[in-house]
């Protein structure tokens, strides 16, 4: 049976654009054509075996969150292809980038979704997923709009519930205000810990990155990335 918090809802919504320029033509069609393909359906409750979403058997599941213009996703579904992907971003120019350079590398290890997380989180199965990203997120860098970032105790518990015991939660911002909030919620939190143990532990990237256009952009205006991954306790 569902679980009354699963269905629940905060008052928290998605904040920020939904779109950018014009797309060109063969992003607006792969948009129009494939994303309802790969889109979750989120009208259906989840299936119990979330590796059923890949019409390939799956040995792990990622959930990333908010992939901007989907140089990581793409990365690590092209070079991790037994694990399903399951990406999120609802900034419609996003999308369709990702939509347009997935069709051309053939990849059959990917879901989207084009619309809030927090719908995807409170959708997803106890426990089933190995690994969330959430890297370079909007920081909201005014006092008053903090309370618009993406981590929170209420979306910590949610992640805590639909990750496995052992599972990593990897958060990367260029932002300090950003890296030690969520350091703080981390710390505030019984089901997660952080795994650092060495300066190297935050301030390199994870193995296999490949970078991604925001971090490219920080390097270049002078700021450190910051690399924070935490697991799952349990």
């Amino acid at each position: 049976m569902t679980s009354p918090a699963r269905r629940s809802r905060a008052t928290e919504a998605f904040y920020g654009r939904r779109r950018g320029k014009t797309l060109k033509l063969p992003q607006a069609a792969a948009l129009t054509e494939l994303l309802p393909v790969l889109k979750l359906d989120l009208e259906n409750p989840a299936p119990e075996q979330i590796g059923s979403l890949w019409p390939k058997p799956v040995s792990a599941v990622r959930l990333e969150i908010g992939f901007g213009g989907g140089e990581h996703l793409l990365h690590r579904a092209g070079t991790m292809p037994d694990t399903g992907f399951i990406g999120v971003e609802p900034f419609v120019n996003s999308m369709a980038k990702l939509l347009g350079n997935l069709e051309s590398e053939g990849l059959d290890n990917i879901r989207l979704y084009d619309d809030d997380a927090t719908r995807v989180l409170d959708w997803l199965p106890d426990a089933c997923i190995d690994h969330i990203d959430l890297l370079y997120p909007d920081p909201w860098p005014k006092k008053k709009h903090w309370k618009r970032r993406f981590v929170s105790r209420v979306n910590l518990d949610r992640f805590a519930r639909v990750l496995k015991p052992g599972g990593r939660f990897c958060f990367a911002s260029d932002i300090d205000t950003y890296v030690n909030w969520t350091l703080t919620h981390i710390a505030d939190h019984p089901d997660f810990e952080w795994s650092a143990r060495k300066a190297a532990d935050w301030r390199e990237p994870w193995q296999g990155w490949p970078g991604t256009r925001y971090e490219a952009k920080a390097i270049r205006e002078g700021r450190t990335p910051c690399y924070l991954e935490f697991l799952r306790a349990g």
